[in-house]
């Protein structure tokens, strides 16, 4: 890994001869305030975390080199990060970090890009594969990534990962890693068509870690989506996206199950004003196991509610009936965007007829420049699954 970089330079040396080496600097800060009040433990978390990405991209010609550091600093620790043992807090999952976050090569030319080394990886939506942005570690991945055609006409995209580098840094261990190493394998090909861009899709995730779940998050799932954004004039636009696929047993998972996992959503947008409604399904398996689709390599802030009830989905599966109003701005005054969106879900079990909860999202930010502020609130409550709990962060980032 530490001759990545070496190797890099190396690269773009040989290059520089027709071109010159173009540098850009990377830099990603974030200063946050999280607030949880979870019913069934009796002291609330407050966690101030700040967290720093900073690296250098270098680019000659088609080739790039790409090395990014990351650092998460606790400045006030009333909570349990996952790796700390303080289970008298509520969780938090922003424990402190340093470590090499990205480190890559890319060339990428004629339609044809490939990708080697620690990267981001964002597949589709980021349901099944993505990089868990929201957290202050980033999830990132050692791999291999091959991408061919334009994703507005044809185009494929196949990843081979050997080891996930999660959201836990360095003090991750046991049932909650670092790193996991494996052979996960990560496939798509699409085209667009007349009513949307048609993706076919295979995500194999083989893990090597006991530690985590004793291998029964290994799967493999065969789905299709489709997705469209269509512009009606005057300031008035739809969009939809529809998915779904096959989950089974994969490798040593012990569980022998198959169940369904699919998505209908659809949003209207007429000036500042979007609606969305849409329900996703993670099913259970017909009863031969106690066992549900899961997606441990998701970006699983982006599903099912902030509060983070359902990162690891129930036996019993989940349908997840949701709606948001969202109302969004540009160039206001000196500020460049002005967000305010509301969201509810309704949570309940695909097998059993069971009411998990409620729950209500809402986000108010602005942008100007490199900064952003934003001020988000959860809401759960709970009937068949978890605990009533409460949710409150501030944020600010600045991104070069």
């Amino acid at each position: 890994m530490k001759k990545w970089p070496l190797a890099a330079v190396a690269l773009l040396s040989s290059a520089a001869s027709a071109q010159d080496i173009q540098l850009k600097p990377l830099i990603d800060a974030r200063l946050r305030f999280e607030d949880v009040d979870q019913a069934d433990i009796p002291r609330d978390a407050e966690a101030l975390t700040a967290r720093v990405r900073a690296g250098l991209a270098a680019e000659s010609g088609p080739f790039q080199a790409l090395v990014e550091s990351e650092a998460t600093l606790a400045i006030v620790e009333r909570y349990n990060n996952g790796t700390n043992g303080r289970t008298g807090f509520p969780l938090v999952a922003d424990p402190q970090n340093i470590e090499l976050n990205r480190a890559q090569l890319r060339y990428a030319a004629h339609g044809v890009t490939v990708t080697a080394g620690r990267q981001v990886v964002e597949l589709a939506d980021q349901r099944f594969v993505g990089s868990s942005s929201f957290r202050q570690n980033q999830q990132t991945y050692d791999a291999a990534r091959f991408q061919w055609g334009d994703p507005k006409q044809i185009f494929a995209d196949v990843t081979y990962a050997w080891s996930d580098r999660s959201i836990n840094g360095i003090n991750g261990s046991g049932a909650r890693p670092q790193s996991i190493g494996g052979n996960n394998v990560f496939a798509l090909a699409g085209l667009h068509s007349p009513i949307g861009t048609l993706t076919g899709f295979a995500y194999l995730v083989d893990q090597d870690d006991a530690a985590v779940q004793g291998f029964q998050l290994e799967s493999q799932t065969y789905g299709v989506r489709l997705v469209d954004t269509r512009q009606l004039g005057h300031g008035i636009g739809i969009a939809y996206a529809a998915s779904y696929a096959r989950q089974s047993d994969w490798h040593r998972n012990p569980n022998h199950y198959a169940a369904s996992y699919w998505l209908l959503e659809g949003s209207g947008t007429a000036g500042p004003v979007t609606a969305t409604v849409g329900q996703e399904v993670l099913g259970a398996d017909d009863g031969r196991a106690l066992t549900s689709v899961q997606t441990p390599l998701a970006s699983l802030f982006k599903f099912q509610g902030w509060a983070d009830k359902f990162t690891t989905t129930p036996a019993n599966g989940i349908r997840d009936l949701y709606a948001t109003g969202a109302l969004g701005w540009k160039k206001v005054g000196p500020l460049d965007a002005i967000g305010l969106s509301t969201t509810y879900h309704r949570f309940r079990s695909d097998r059993l007829d069971q009411h998990y909860g409620d729950e209500w999202d809402v986000l108010a930010s602005i942008k100007r420049g490199h900064t952003a502020l934003s001020a988000r609130y959860a809401r759960y409550r709970a009937e068949a699954f978890a605990t009533d709990t409460d949710k409150m962060w501030l944020e600010a980032d600045w991104v070069l």
